[in-house]
């Protein structure tokens, strides 16, 4: 059976993931068969798997950083909110239906042995299993029949590193509060602390480091600096969503819905140099960009009512009306035409008016559409004929059928079928990840930049997946150099591969 360890933090996005990421990094760069495993996710990035099952996108980044293809067992309970109060709950892959917080609080404890033996057939597969907590583990209205957090540690008998995040402030009272308020059984699981986000010189920081060993027991294995790394992010508190800032050349505004869901769409823009891209929220950050996005969201009526609300959707189609191109994505593209319906209430939010930019009507059912594609855009005319031709890649993750009023204007050609479809200069796709494919991301750029009357500069001649692994590699180098890897694998029964340091 695998080794594990286990990476819990003292609150949402101190850097669970990314410490996780790197490990796993680490552990194949020195020679082992290695997978991530987290047994509950809450997060509206997802993404699907090559036997078209469902699972949350951090582990699909973990599993990259480990090479090995994503696999849903690595991550076999999925929430995905839809509301303040309720999630669909997705288990192996599959969606289960639509839950209240209260309800599933009180049923996680059946899916126990959902848990257990997806970790344990990924045990008997792997030499090392990278655990992921949720939160913090001491959220005492929680614990209660926990499954992701000290639950999960029982279950796998992993150690525990507890990562606090210093750049907000107060990570003493974070990691020595959470270490605390904690069962001594817990406490005893806890076998190393990790800093991270640190910016400065350590030596200021060292007495800290001392006290805090002092206080709670715990050893301080590691400061991790504030990192530039460019890797994807599935939660909801990611640093990339708050970036406003216009670039010189080509401005791409992507609308920050209130359930906005796979942002990571648009990663792969940090290839183009060209492209700034920048997420808003209210008409007086949008401005007067080349480009507006609309993206996936995980409750297309009740954002669409947002933008209605907010005056954002008033600002696009003025924005429409001066020819700024406007690109709609899965929910996004739902919303640009003329009217969403929802007979089995779904979203349970009935029927609503679309933005009108494209002659289409969508209806949503009950089936889940799931599934990798692979095709090309079609023979396109007008503002997007440049666009003609180009290859295109992603997955489909949607509960509504869209149809078009006339199949003149089809933006894809995919196997057995066609997608999406443009109109003057609004077009829209059920494609996530369609950016990622250099062909198609660069000729929309390009496209931008002969608009805008301003020469196209080629990105850095790599692929999306060259430029990630590049930075899952710089990322182990930076764990590496801050964090005491021998006691690592002291804890989890390996040996270091001292060639490798």
């Amino acid at each position: 059976m695998a080794k594990s360890i286990m990476i819990q933090g003292t609150m949402s996005n101190a850097g669970k993931s990314l410490v996780a990421a790197g490990l796993c990094r680490i552990f194949k760069q020195d020679g082992y068969k290695v997978a991530p495993f987290k047994s509950q996710n809450m997060a509206l990035n997802s993404y699907i798997t090559r036997d078209n099952l469902e699972m949350g996108r951090a582990q699909v980044v973990q599993a990259l950083a480990c090479g090995v293809e994503p696999d849903v067992r690595m991550n076999p309970i999925l929430l995905k909110p839809t509301t303040d109060m309720g999630s669909q709950v997705i288990v192996n892959g599959e969606v289960m239906g639509n839950m209240r917080a209260m309800d599933y609080f009180k049923k996680k404890k059946d899916y126990i042995p959902v848990i257990r033996k997806a970790y344990e057939q990924l045990a008997a597969e792997y030499d090392i299993i990278v655990i992921e907590g949720a939160g913090s583990p001491a959220e005492i209205n929680l614990k209660e029949n926990d499954i992701v957090n000290m639950g999960m540690a029982r279950i796998a008998d992993a150690p525990v590193l507890l990562v606090g995040d210093i750049d907000r402030g107060g990570v003493f009272a974070q990691l020595i509060g959470t270490v605390m308020l904690l069962e001594q059984e817990e406490q005893d699981r806890i076998k190393g602390l990790l800093i991270n986000k640190f910016r400065g010189d350590r030596k200021i920081l060292e007495p800290g480091l001392s006290m805090l060993t002092e206080r709670c027991g715990k050893e301080v294995l590691g400061v991790i600096p504030y990192m530039d790394i460019d890797i994807e992010d599935e939660d909801s508190l990611s640093t990339s969503l708050e970036r406003k800032e216009k670039g010189e050349n080509v401005d791409i505004a992507v609308i920050r819905l209130p359930k906005i869901s796979n942002f990571t769409d648009f990663q792969a823009f940090a290839l183009e140099p060209d492209v700034t891209v920048r997420y808003v929220s209210r008409v007086s950050e949008l401005g007067n960009p080349d480009a507006v996005i609309l993206p996936g969201t995980k409750n297309t009526i009740n954002d669409i009512r947002f933008l209605r609300e907010s005056g954002l959707e008033g600002a696009i189609l003025r924005l429409a009306g001066t020819g700024a191109v406007i690109f709609g994505i899965c929910g996004g593209y739902q919303m640009l035409g003329e009217t969403i319906e929802d007979k089995e209430e779904i979203e349970g939010s009935g029927s609503i008016r679309g933005m009108g930019l494209l002659p289409m009507n969508t209806c949503f059912e009950s089936e889940k559409v799931r599934t990798r594609v692979e095709g090309r855009t079609g023979e396109l005319t007008g503002a997007f004929k440049a666009l003609s031709g180009q290859k295109v890649s992603g997955y489909e993750i949607h509960m509504g059928k869209s149809v078009w009023k006339s199949e003149e204007h089809f933006l894809l050609e995919l196997p057995g079928k066609r997608d999406g479809g443009y109109s003057e200069n609004t077009l829209g796709s059920y494609l996530h990840g369609i950016f990622d494919e250099e062909e198609f991301r660069s000729a929309f750029v390009r496209m931008l930049c002969e608009r805008k009357g301003i020469p196209y500069h080629s990105g850095n001649m790599v692929s999306y997946e060259e430029y990630r692994e590049k930075q899952f590699d710089k990322l182990a180098d930076i764990l590496r150099e801050s964090i005491d890897m021998e006691k690592i694998y002291e804890l989890i029964g390996r040996g270091v591969n001292y060639e490798r340091r």
